[in-house]
């Protein structure tokens, strides 16, 4: 028999909610994003796959997930929209950007700077990684090709838009703001937007980590992977790690997040700075 969930607070949920339910979608999603949604996300499913069942106007989730393995490609985007986490800011972790200006000025022009954002969530990470080049090089047009990417079609697109409520660039230097932003005016009172000549230097594009190709080409010098792969278990980290080798430069460097660790890949990665990895030196001289 099905055990079914109560919403937080005891209160009674609109659509019934089984455990089996949650099984079966803990499944989808980790199979196709990798996302290994641990017991305690039961609430956070079902708020918001409650929503896709009223935009599809079902009363139950049997019915959403016949929906799901019907092969309905618009409603597959929206599930995994809908069940990934985007929680990102302007220069989040900030000791990253001084070491990847360090790095980037350390190649002495040998050749154009490549860099991947891999999880470029609404955009934030990407525009700051392009505003530390435009400070380093003095210049809109540096000699740097920086490629975003993400999962998630809704974020990406608001990253592509570039503009952003007042409050999320509060903290942010005045110079940085008048260098960088556009203020809005009239209906767009209380928004900014990312200036044009900083928009062109990025290319932003949909991508599953987890897909079995990737429209990626290196070499790189440095790949920020940053608050992702703890939703990630060992394994499906592990692929990724592997399949990160092979794009990066010999001296290139992997970012990751503060709460990220990769002990599981001291075979390819060891840690250069607080949470900045490089290749281990087999690894780098098979390049």
């Amino acid at each position: 028999m099905n055990s079914s969930f109560e919403s937080a607070g005891g209160r009674d949920r609109e659509f019934t909610f089984t455990q089996e339910d949650f099984e079966r979608i803990r499944k989808l999603i980790y199979e196709h994003a990798g996302i290994a949604l641990k017991p305690v996300k039961q609430d956070m499913v079902y708020s918001r796959l409650a929503r896709r069942l009223r935009a599809n106007g079902l009363d139950n989730f049997q019915d959403y997930l016949v929906l799901l393995q019907s092969n309905n490609e618009a409603e597959w985007e929206a599930f995994i929209n809908s069940l990934t986490t985007n929680l990102t800011s302007f220069f989040r972790e900030p000791h990253h950007f001084p070491l990847l200006a360090e790095h980037v000025a350390g190649q002495k022009g040998n050749h154009p700077i490549s860099i991947w954002c891999s999880a470029a969530s609404t955009g934030e990470e990407p525009y700051s990684i392009a505003m530390t080049m435009v400070e380093m090089y003095g210049s809109f047009t540096p000699p740097v090709t920086i490629i975003a990417s993400d999962l998630d079609t809704t974020v990406l697109a608001t990253a592509v838009t570039g503009v952003y409520a007042l409050e999320r660039i509060e903290k942010l230097s005045e110079e940085r703001v008048k260098r960088f932003f556009l203020r809005g005016t009239g209906k767009q009172s209380g928004f900014v937007r990312i200036r044009p000549e900083l928009r062109a230097m990025i290319s932003f594009r949909e991508l599953n980590l987890l897909g079995r190709k990737w429209q990626i080409r290196g070499p790189l010098d440095a790949i920020f992977c940053r608050n992702v792969m703890i939703y990630f278990d060992k394994e499906t980290q592990l692929k990724i790690l592997k399949r990160f080798v092979p794009l990066l430069q010999p001296d290139g460097l992997l970012f990751a997040g503060h709460s990220e660790s990769f002990h599981n890949a001291m075979h390819l990665f060891k840690l250069r700075s607080k949470t900045v990895y490089e290749l281990v030196k087999d690894k780098a001289n098979e390049k």
